[in-house]
């Protein structure tokens, strides 16, 4: 698979012309509603076998070799030039497939009111594929341990003809927002916790979750402890049922970073109870703060260097939005928050406005500016083949077991086409 970034002039036929593939191959990859109208900046993926790369200053064979998993002498051998050559800044290479890697990749899926919607069976259709789990969010806990169930309608037959296995997510959520006081009462009263995991235990068994996926957030400091000790009761409970256990964690560095989301969350014990965790790498850039990356690589990047820690690196799942903002400026905190878009309506918008976008280099993140008709300003971040292919790359540097993605109905097909190119996703036997 290759990136390619469209300049000015580029158009789907040209592009094609430069891989050896054709237009309507891009087109149909990318989902392009108007392939001819390119975005300059628009990241396109091209379906080809392996890729092509420019030479950058200071690279050699051996060095662009080790990136891509290779050898040099490979390299120059399907290059058809010396293993000794001197490379000149711009060159083009073809770098051959690498082997893919095994990996677990997770999809959230949150379903309102009493049935799912079309958009988001559409989207489960789609993604059940290139999904190890599908994620039902979410059963609420109640405060006499019974849980309020989200419709399931046919995603479980959506999830048994990909192969895929369905997750169970458990919260804290009441009145829509996680409660601290909820949590409490889950992790101190012992007959809540009983009647709780029963419940967990018997819905899992009716309904065919094999993961029960514990998000439990803003959770009060002085429950810390009783946290740990609930997620090793509920560890021995789902593994005598033959079920997994996995938490959600807030995106910490260090383990005495101070803050109602984090300090609960503990690294160190989640690692040797839970079968796996979800680092919920994303919401740097939210709807309520300011313009910025909703996930910039060099703060993940932080986040699971300070995880394998404290974390075996086989047990974490990278967590990564699925969407992107648009802001209205100027930004006054507590106004009217950023909206929610797709990556393929963040390039409908710059298109519409004749926009280029702009790529930044440190978050690895695409975004570009706009005035709208009104006369207001706007900025939009979102995620595109090059952000994702840098959170890949960091899944495989460091060796994470895999992917989980929040969440599940907005449009980013680029995404699944880039998985299935760098990894194998593990499937239900």
């Amino acid at each position: 698979m290759q990136i390619h970034v469209v300049r000015q002039g580029n158009t789907a036929s040209s592009i094609a012309g430069m891989y050896g593939t054709s237009a309507s191959t891009i087109i149909q990859a990318n989902e392009l509603d108007a392939p001819n109208q390119l975005v300059v900046g628009q990241a396109l993926v091209v379906p080809i076998v392996g890729q092509f790369y420019a030479v950058r200053p200071g690279e050699s064979l051996f060095s662009i070799s080790r990136k891509f998993g290779t050898t040099y002498q490979e390299l120059a051998r399907i290059n058809r030039i010396s293993p000794n050559a001197m490379l000149q800044i711009g060159q083009r290479l073809y770098i051959p497939p690498a082997p893919k890697r095994d990996i677990t990749s997770v999809a959230y899926i949150e379903p309102s009111g009493n049935t799912v919607s079309n958009t988001l069976i559409n989207s489960a259709q789609k993604a059940a594929p290139y999904l190890t789990y599908l994620t039902l969010f979410s059963y609420r806990v109640n405060r006499d341990g019974t849980l309020t169930a989200p419709p399931l309608d046919n995603l479980k037959a959506i999830a048994d003809q990909n192969r895929t296995n369905l997750m169970m997510a458990i919260t804290n959520l009441e009145e829509g927002a996680f409660s601290t006081e909820l949590a409490h009462i889950i992790f101190s009263v012992q007959a809540v916790q009983n009647t709780l995991l029963d419940t967990i235990v018997k819905t899992a068994k009716n309904n065919g979750f094999t993961n029960i996926h514990l998000d439990f957030e803003f959770i009060s400091p002085d429950d810390r402890e009783a946290y740990n000790d609930f997620l090793r009761k509920a560890k021995q409970r789902f593994s005598d049922q033959g079920l997994l256990l996995s938490t959600a964690l807030a995106p910490k560095t260090s383990a005495t970073q101070q803050g109602l989301l984090y300090e609960a969350h503990d690294y160190h014990a989640h690692g040797e109870i839970a079968d796996m965790v979800v680092l919920m790498t994303y919401e740097w850039g939210y709807s309520g703060g300011p313009p910025m990356a909703v996930s910039p690589i060099d703060q993940v990047r932080k986040v699971v260097e300070y995880a394998i820690t404290e974390i075996p690196a086989n047990k974490i799942l990278l967590g990564q939005n699925l969407y992107g903002y648009d802001w209205t400026l100027p930004f006054v905190q507590g106004g009217p928050p950023a909206r929610a878009v797709s990556p393929q309506r963040a390039i409908d918008i710059a298109r519409q406005n004749n926009v280029a976008i702009s790529f930044d280099a440190t978050a690895q993140a695409p975004f570009f500016h706009y005035t709208d008709t009104s006369g207001s300003q706007h900025t939009v971040w979102f995620e595109d083949a090059r952000s994702i292919q840098a959170k890949f790359n960091l899944i495989k540097e460091l060796g994470l077991r895999g992917i989980a993605y929040w969440k599940l109905g907005l449009a980013f097909p680029q995404n699944w086409l880039l998985l299935d190119d760098n990894f194998h996703v593990v499937k239900k036997e």
